[in-house]
């Protein structure tokens, strides 16, 4: 099943617990570290553009590329409504193409554990070392295998709202460290008090290693710069749930 199609209608709701304005004050602070104060960013697996609309406020020239049609639908609405001047794309971020180069890429919400492939991962390394300006920084997130382990394999979470309700089951796999989430969704219908549309998606993550995620950003072409336990300032450790990456552009000249 296609991934984002009836969830996208739903995703801000449920995802509300997740402090974009946080997040992206910490990697505009990191970008600040290697001399990005300005410039044209790229949220790779932008979703509904959340993380594009807070670097939009925050002066920078966006584009958002996402493979949901339903997801871009959302940003494309948010950006109506704050009238700011965002390229959307709808591409694969396995090969996406742009028109040129910019000063930063970022992803975020685990967008890298949606590449199941380690090659395709690579790929996507070595697409964005391509679209980077010279020493430009690629920020990214990922799922730990620490955390679909022991955090979320084959664990069922659900939440009711008042517009809609989720059941999410997780089948972890530990011998090729995939994670099925099988989402069931229940959503009002609009003017109903007690009807609900139902919705089934599954969605595939893959558990990557810190070592596994240095190893292909080096084999890429980028320089791995640092790696932090979430969006902390600590490094990362063992016990990570979540990692954020910093890497550089290496190979241009001006």
């Amino acid at each position: 099943m296609e991934a984002y199609t009836g969830f996208a209608e739903v995703y801000d709701i449920f995802m509300d617990n997740v402090p974009y304005g946080e997040w992206a004050a910490r990697l505009e602070e990191i970008l600040k570290e290697y001399g990005i104060y300005e410039g044209l960013v790229l949220d790779l697996g932008c979703g509904t553009g959340n993380m594009t609309e807070s670097f939009a406020e925050r002066g920078y020239d966006m584009i958002g590329i996402d493979n949901a049609q339903e997801m871009l639908e959302a940003a494309a609405r948010k950006r109506t409504e704050s009238g700011h001047d965002i390229l959307y794309l709808q591409q694969d971020m396995r090969e996406f193409e742009l028109y040129g180069t910019v000063r930063a890429v970022y992803s975020v919400c685990d967008c890298i554990n949606y590449v199941l492939d380690k090659e395709e991962l690579l790929k996507v390394f070595r697409l964005v070392n391509n679209y980077l300006d010279p020493s430009g920084i690629f920020l990214f997130d990922f799922n730990t295998q620490y955390k679909y382990e022991h955090v979320l394999g084959n664990r069922t979470f659900a939440e009711s709202r008042d517009a809609c309700s989720f059941i999410w089951d997780n089948y972890y796999d530990e011998d090729d460290r995939i994670n099925e989430y099988e989402l069931t969704l229940f959503i009002r219908m609009e003017g109903q008090r007690d009807m609900y549309r139902r919705y089934q998606e599954s969605h595939y993550q893959r558990g990557y290693t810190l070592a596994e995620i240095k190893a292909l950003v080096e084999k890429s072409g980028l320089e791995f710069l640092a790696a932090y336990d979430a969006y902390a300032q600590k490094p990362a450790k063992r016990c990570s749930e979540r990692i954020l990456i910093a890497a550089r552009e290496r190979g241009k000249t001006l």
